[in-house]
């Protein structure tokens, strides 16, 4: 039966856990006529805010009350099924899963499918591993190195520092790539991404090679400006360098918002504790930020 298809596919995604190694797509919040992003209807106001706190300060079983008591009163909410379907998965349960993803295939199964392609894409960030090695790509796969705040006089920190030697080193395996230095919060009149940019040619890097995005005050943002960026110059994936601490919930923001993402290259700062699983806090934050990223109105 179709029905039975469908839980079938719901469970296995929820106890399946995927690797990084060979993934190469993700899904997209865009249109598939326009590439325009997709917008959400308006939001629902107390109920849904009422349960992001209660998730944001780990309290599952409020939070997902409230989601099922939101769900209950309009029935027919596709975001509000979309949303207690990604926290009823964070949440492990099951049996709220598939009811809501049944229901919203009902509602909208074109919202449903990127609903599906969000729970791989969270799987997929949550089975990266920290990668002090480049990857081997070619000239329509960009790098793109996330920023990290700049000290008070627009110098960089030690970590961004990091981050940019990885990515330095990523660009001589890939010496054909574009790359993307993404960050805004400008100190002294310098945003991360200027900053990193200054880094990069100061170190041999051609500036013809470098595509700035000065935009971005956070993960979230970085996933959505860049991906079409990387749209906009012709690439057509992306390898994406930040910390190890960082890289999990950078993957999933990037590959919801569409980049296919065919590599993750960190620094090795806190490389080895960062290789064993994500712990409850930092799945929350994969979560929340995949959520966001996806662009419902309710997530934001």
């Amino acid at each position: 039966m179709k029905i039975s298809r469908h839980v079938r596919f719901l469970v296995a995604v929820s106890l399946a856990v995927f690797s990084f190694t060979g993934l190469s797509s993700g899904p997209t919040h865009a249109t598939p006529d326009t590439g325009a992003p997709y917008h959400a209807t308006p939001d629902m106001g107390a109920p849904y805010y009422a349960a992001q706190r209660h998730f944001d300060h780990g309290d599952d079983v409020s939070g997902q009350a409230d989601l099922r008591r939101l769900v209950d009163s309009d029935p027919h909410n596709a975001e509000a099924l979309a949303l207690r379907a990604i926290w009823s998965d964070y949440a492990g349960d099951i049996p709220a899963l598939v009811d809501s993803m049944l229901r919203l295939q009902a509602v909208d199964p074109g919202l449903a499918q990127r609903t599906r392609e969000v729970l791989v894409a969270i799987r997929a960030a949550v089975g990266t591993l920290p990668n002090p090695l480049p990857t081997l790509a070619g000239g329509h796969t960009g790098i793109v190195v996330l920023g990290y705040g700049l000290l008070p006089d627009g110098s960089l920190r030690p970590e961004l520092e990091n981050r940019l030697t990885a990515a330095w080193v990523q660009s001589i395996a890939a010496p054909q790539s574009p790359i993307v230095v993404t960050g805004g919060n400008p100190r002294n009149g310098i945003t991360e991404a200027e900053a990193m940019r200054a880094w990069l040619t100061a170190h041999g890097v051609a500036a013809t090679r470098i595509h700035v995005e000065s935009r971005a005050g956070s993960t979230v943002q970085n996933a959505l400006f860049t991906t079409q960026l990387l749209r906009d110059i012709g690439a057509t994936s992306a390898v994406v360098v930040t910390s190890p601490n960082h890289i999990r919930r950078a993957v999933a923001d990037f590959l919801v918002a569409g980049t296919r993402v065919v590599g993750a290259m960190t620094s090795l700062e806190q490389l080895v504790s960062q290789l064993p699983p994500p712990g409850r806090s930092a799945r929350l934050g994969i979560y929340r930020d995949a959520a966001r990223t996806f662009q419902l109105s309710m997530a934001r």
